[in-house]
Order: structure tokens, then C-alpha cells, then sequence
């Protein structure tokens, strides 16, 4: 029930990780000095580039593998200072990578025969989409002094913004009613309150937490018009149109991408609002959901496993899709690449560490027998998956955007839950597909919400600060507009901008749009699965091992999907339809 690290390395005392650290100095160093002389002078372009290839798969190499290890081994022991320590120690290293990277950069700028050059080299070639977008971004990059300059500021600028208004909300107490006693409980415990099967519980979390942020909203405001004033400034100095564009190029996905995803969930909100207003009757209201109630249980599962039992069935259903599938998750069972028991120290939640160094993978859960321990498995596995498709690139070829991050995670997941589904009994069924469309509904119709707000702020920030009182109000324009007869107009959650962390990072500019599509590339792929059978398995392993070296739209192309049209994104959403429909069905 827990991982092994030793793979990476024995302890931070073993004699490999020390050396590889030493080496990790002399890579760094080694690699200012050859960009200072090499890429300044007159040499020839190709080997200028294929060193500075070379540099980078090295240092990225030692880096990657040190800090995951202390990465893993920090997340299921918060304690370990020894960790924390060698953690910040890794990330000051890496800011050294700043100025030799910018001077490439502006090398590969100034190069107009960069196709040619790519052309006539064998080696190049299996590197010309990475080079092709490090040219792209210097189109956008400012002088080395000023690029060094922004990196210095921006930790006395948006970071300490990020890091003051995160304890501002780590540290919030909040006082709540509970059972005729008042306690007083930290902020994430009180919106854990949203899933009890207590509808006062419910309530009293929802109205504690309105009141308690208007401890910090000032501060808030502060924090958010400091971070998006300095995105504002620097996205019009390095020419860009928007935030929304520099995000757009970030993740590989062009404009007409989104606004076929956008008019596609556009069409169908009048289905999500169809089962949220089923869910307020369900609950004894009459004039749309409030939102304490969003999350509020429906139905009963009494589905429970073991761990071995959990992967059985995971494996047993992988298997249905995809032997190879099913042989690595076995796999990763087998050698103890899974931390899944919860303990003192150990981080909430699940994630996937792949581990390219060593061509493995990591997870970390917190399994304790539910129904959705189980499916969360299944998710981190696809992501194990994803990587397993990619161990034999680069690891500069290995790289994915965060639109198509979710696409093997969520196809695992939906393989499993259709497949309880099958086995379930009715008021299984229920609480499956309740909790199911619940999901959906927060990655399709919040997110909606939210990009409606980011980008209503970024046009308000451009011209002056906006007050809290603004805020606020954009925040509830965009909830009505998404959410419509679905919720109740007077029950909604104004302070949304203060709970959601990606607000409050410089370099997580409409950290929303990229859920949305990866759930809807994902239900997308499952439907032409559905229709293509044993052909779409064969191209589904390629597609993945195209993600970190191709555009989206191409990555797309390998299976006959265009994601600029919008009937793709219909086909997606259609099967959520689906499954709303049956839900009201089973909720009569």
C-alpha cells in the first residue's frame, strides 16, 4: 500500500543522489558558459543548436529526477524538512537556467533559415516541433536584460501577491454553526461541509464561508488586481493580444479551437440546467438549486473494495479496451508504483508523477474502499498510461499541454464507471451517474462561469483596479449567465474569485478553458471508440505518443477528429446528455 522511491534513489544520504546533484551544478554552470561564447559567436547553427539540445535533455534529466524525488518523498511526509530543504534548494537552481535560455532564444530569433537547418540534419529533425515553438515564443520575448529583470521582479511582484493572498486563505477560520454549537474550522473543512448528507450542515457551511471572506476581501482584491495589473503590463510589452492569446499558444490550441468547444457548451447548458433543476426537486426546492446544495449527495452506494479488489476490477475492465492497457496497470500493481494508504503526513488528494528518467510512473491516493477511491484510481493510472507512451521520446519530446492532459485519465475513468454502471443496482446507478454529471457539470457549466468572469476582469483591469464590490458583481453575472434557471439567482457564490487558487497565479491565465476540453477530447475519443471499435484502440496508443510533439489540432487529426469543429465537442456532450436523461429517468 505504498510506493517505492528507490528507483529513483535509496535517500537523500545515498551516494546517488549526491553525485547526480554535484553533476547537476557542473551541467548548469557548464551550460552558461557555452551559451555566453558559443551562441554569441559565429559558429555553425547546427551544432549551436543540437549542444544546446543536448544541455537541455541533460539538465532537465538530473533535474526532473532529483526534484521528483524529493517531491514523492515530501508528499507522504510533510515533516521531512530534509526534503522541503533540497525542494527549494532545486528550484533556486533553476532560475540560473533564465539567462542562458533567454540568449538561445534570441539566437534562434535571429535565425531566418531555422527550416532549413532542422532539414539538413537527421538528428535535428526529431526536435523541429520543439524548436518550433521555442522560435515561437521568442517572437514574444523581450531583451535578456529585461527578461532577467522580470524573472527578479516578479518574486517581489505577482509572487508575493500569490504567496500573501494563499495564507491569507490557508490560515482563514471560520466560524459555523454546527448542531446548535459554534466552531470554529479552518476554510477547506467548511466547504467540505457542501458534500454532507446534513442539508443544515449544508447551509451553515455555505452562509459561514460568505461571511468569513469578507475578513479577507480587501486584502483579496489587493492580491488579484497586483497579479493581473503585472499579466495586463507584460502581455502588451512582449505583444501580445491578450492573456487569453499568450494562454492559447501556451497550450497549443488555436482560437477557432476554442470558440467551436465554447459554442458547443454554449448549446448545451439548457441540458446541465435540466438536471440541476431536477436536483433542486429532488432536495425540496422550488426555485432552482442553491448553491450549498451543488454537491449535496443523491442515492446510495454501497459499493465498497479493498485495494486488491479495486484493482482487480480496474484491470479486469482495462482489459475489455486494451490488453496493453491491462498489462500495465498489472504492472504497476506489481512493483509498487502506487501509494494509496491514507496517513499522518501524507497529502490529501491523488496525483500522477511520471517519471521519465526512469520510465515509470508514481502515484499517490488516499484509498479508503469507496466507489470513488476506486474511479480515482483508475484516472491516475490513465495518466501512468499517458506517460508509459511517451518513455521512449525525448524528454524534451515528452511534454504535454494541460488541454490534452486529461485525455487518457478521464478515458481510463469513464471505462471503469460504465462499467459499475453495468453491475450496479438502481439506487447505485443513481448515486453514480448523479456524482458523475455532478463532475461534468463543474468542468462544463463552472468553468463556463469562470471564463466568463477571468475574462471580464481582464478587460476591467486593463483601464483601473477593481473594487471588491466589482468583483463580486462580475462573479455573479457570469454564474447567472452560465448556470441560467439552473441554480437559484439568489444563492450564489459571489466570493468564487477568492476560493480558486489559479486566479492568483501570473503564469495560470484562464486556468479553466483546458479542464473543459480535456473532459470533452476525452468523452469525445470514448465516442468514436464506441463507433470505431478494435481500429480506434490500434490508433489510440499514437495518438498519446504524439501529445508532447504536435499542435492540438493535429494530435487530433491522427484519429480523423476536428477540434475546430464544433460537432466534435457536440458528440462529447451528447453522452453527458445521455446520462442526465437516464439519471432523471432513475430519479422518478
Amino acid at each position: 500500500m505504498r510506493w517505492s522511491l528507490k528507483e529513483l534513489y535509496e535517500s537523500f544520504e545515498d551516494v546517488a543522489f549526491i553525485s547526480d546533484l554535484n553533476i547537476l551544478d557542473l551541467k548548469i554552470e557548464e551550460f552558461g558558459k557555452w551559451v555566453n561564447v558559443s551562441v554569441k559567436g559565429d559558429n555553425d547553427p547546427t551544432e549551436v543548436i543540437l549542444n544546446f539540445i543536448r544541455y537541455s535533455e541533460e539538465i532537465t534529466t538530473y533535474l526532473s529526477k532529483l526534484s521528483q524525488f524529493a517531491s514523492l518523498t515530501s508528499a507522504t511526509d510533510a515533516r521531512n524538512e530534509i526534503a522541503l530543504d533540497y525542494l527549494n534548494q532545486l528550484n533556486v537552481k533553476s532560475t540560473a537556467l533564465t539567462q542562458p535560455s533567454v540568449v538561445f532564444q534570441t539566437y534562434l530569433k535571429g535565425l531566418d533559415s531555422l527550416d532549413h537547418i532542422v532539414d539538413s540534419s537527421s538528428k535535428l529533425k526529431e526536435y523541429a516541433f520543439y524548436l518550433e515553438q521555442i522560435k515561437l515564443r521568442s517572437q514574444y520575448m523581450l531583451s535578456e536584460k529585461e527578461e532577467v529583470a522580470i524573472s527578479k521582479l516578479t518574486t517581489t511582484g505577482s509572487t508575493a501577491w500569490s504567496n500573501l493572498q494563499n495564507k491569507l486563505s490557508s490560515t482563514l477560520m471560520v466560524d459555523v454553526d454546527i448542531d446548535d454549537e459554534k466552531k470554529s474550522m479552518p476554510l477547506p473543512a467548511v466547504r467540505n461541509l457542501a458534500y454532507s448528507e446534513d442539508k443544515k450542515k449544508r447551509m451553515a457551511g455555505y452562509l459561514a464561508e460568505m461571511e468569513a471572506y469578507k475578513k479577507i476581501e480587501e486584502s483579496s482584491a489587493a492580491a488579484l488586481n497586483g497579479i493581473k495589473g503585472e499579466v495586463v503590463t507584460l502581455c502588451e510589452l512582449r505583444g501580445f493580444e491578450s492573456a487569453l492569446e499568450e494562454t492559447l499558444i501556451k497550450s497549443r490550441m488555436d482560437k477557432e479551437t476554442l470558440d467551436a468547444m465554447l459554442t458547443a457548451m454554449r448549446e448545451y447548458l439548457p441540458a446541465f440546467r435540466k438536471y440541476l433543476r431536477r436536483k433542486s426537486e429532488l432536495l425540496g426546492h422550488g426555485n432552482g438549486l442553491p448553491f450549498y446544495d451543488m454537491f449535496a449527495p443523491i442515492g446510495e452506494v454501497n459499493m465498497t473494495y479493498t485495494y486488491p479488489e479495486a484493482m482487480d476490477f480496474i484491470i479486469a475492465q482495462f482489459r475489455t479496451f486494451s490488453g496493453r492497457l491491462a498489462d500495465f496497470t498489472q504492472n504497476a500493481y506489481d512493483q509498487a508504483w502506487l501509494d494509496i494508504e491514507p496517513r499522518e503526513g501524507k497529502r490529501g488528494g491523488a496525483f500522477c508523477a511520471n517519471l521519465h528518467g526512469i520510465k515509470e510512473s508514481r502515484i499517490l491516493s488516499n484509498f479508503s474502499g469507496s466507489f470513488s477511491n476506486m474511479t480515482t484510481l483508475a484516472h491516475e493510472l490513465g495518466h501512468a498510461y499517458h506517460g508509459a507512451n511517451l518513455v521512449d521520446e525525448s524528454v524534451l519530446n515528452s511534454r504535454y499541454p494541460m488541454p490534452i492532459a486529461e485525455t487518457a485519465s478521464i478515458f481510463c475513468e469513464t471505462i471503469v464507471v460504465n462499467a459499475a454502471l453495468n453491475n450496479a443496482s438502481k439506487q447505485e446507478q443513481l448515486a453514480i451517474l448523479e456524482s458523475s454529471i455532478s463532475d461534468s457539470t463543474q468542468v462544463i457549466v463552472d468553468i463556463y462561469s469562470r471564463f466568463l468572469f477571468e475574462s471580464a476582469l481582464f478587460d476591467q483591469r486593463k483601464n483601473s483596479v477593481v473594487s471588491v464590490a466589482k468583483l463580486k458583481e462580475l462573479m455573479v453575472s457570469a454564474q447567472k449567465e452560465a448556470y441560467g434557471d439552473g441554480l437559484d439567482q439568489n444563492l450564489l457564490h459571489p466570493y468564487m474569485w477568492i476560493n480558486k487558487p489559479h486566479y492568483y497565479s501570473a503564469g495560470l491565465n484562464f486556468y479553466n478553458f483546458p479542464y473543459a476540453f480535456g473532459l470533452l477530447f476525452s468523452k469525445g475519443l470514448y465516442a468514436e471508440y464506441l463507433k470505431r471499435g478494435d481500429e480506434f484502440v490500434e490508433q489510440y496508443d499514437t495518438l498519446l505518443n504524439a501529445t508532447g510533439k504536435e499542435l492540438i489540432a493535429d494530435v487530433a487529426m491522427r484519429m480523423n477528429v476536428d477540434v475546430r469543429n464544433p460537432d466534435f465537442f457536440r458528440s462529447s456532450l451528447a453522452l453527458i446528455e445521455k446520462d442526465i436523461d437516464k439519471f432523471i429517468e432513475l430519479s422518478k
